[in-house]
C-alpha cells in the first residue's frame, strides 16, 4: 500500500523485501543535492539478550500505521523541506540481516536530508503503531518494545 503524502512521499508497509534502490529513485528530482537512507536492519542479537535471533515477525495497525507515517513525512517536509521522502516498514518475516524499516530523504542540501531522516526514523519509532516479535533459533519468540536512540 502507497501514499502520496508530503510535497514528494513514498509511505508504505510492505511484506515484500524492501528495494532502497526503487526507493532512492522515486524521491529523488533534479532540485536534490543529497540522498540519505536509513536502513534499520535485523540484528543477530538483542541488546542485554544473548540469545541468537533467527528473525524479526512484525504486525502493524495498518490504517492507523499509515496515517501516522504520512503525518511523520509531513513534519519533516515542513521542518526540512521542501524533500523527497520514503517511509516504508517491512511487515511479517524479515530474516537475519535484512532491513525492515528504511528511511530515504532526497533535500537540496545534506544538512537538511540528515536532520530530515533523523526526524523520520525516530518519529516512527516512537510513534508508528508497529510491534516487532523476536524469534530465537531456540524456538522461543518475544514481543520487543521500540527504542529510540
Amino acid at each position: 500500500m502507497m501514499d502520496r503524502a508530503a510535497s514528494d512521499a513514498m509511505i508504505a508497509l510492505s511484506a515484500d523485501a524492501l528495494d532502497v534502490a526503487s526507493l532512492e529513485r522515486v524521491v529523488k528530482t533534479d532540485a536534490h543535492g543529497a540522498v540519505v537512507t536509513f536502513l534499520g536492519t535485523t540484528r543477530a542479537t538483542s541488546p542485554g539478550d544473548p540469545r541468537p535471533v533467527e528473525a524479526l515477525e512484525y504486525e502493524a495497525y495498518e490504517t492507523m500505521a499509515l496515517a501516522e507515517m504520512t503525518a511523520i513525512a509531513r513534519e519533516a517536509d515542513e521542518r526540512f523541506g521542501p524533500l523527497g521522502i520514503a517511509i516504508v516498514h517491512r511487515t511479517g518475516r524479515v530474516a537475519l540481516g535484512e532491513p525492515s524499516v528504511a528511511v530515504v530523504v532526497a533535500a537540496p542540501h545534506r544538512g537538511a536530508a540528515f536532520d530530515a531522516c533523523r526526524y523520520a526514523i525516530d518519529a516512527l519509532k516512537s510513534r508508528v503503531p508497529v510491534w516487532k516479535r523476536e524469534v530465537y533459533r531456540d524456538g522461543n519468540a518475544a514481543w520487543i518494545a521500540n527504542t529510540v536512540s
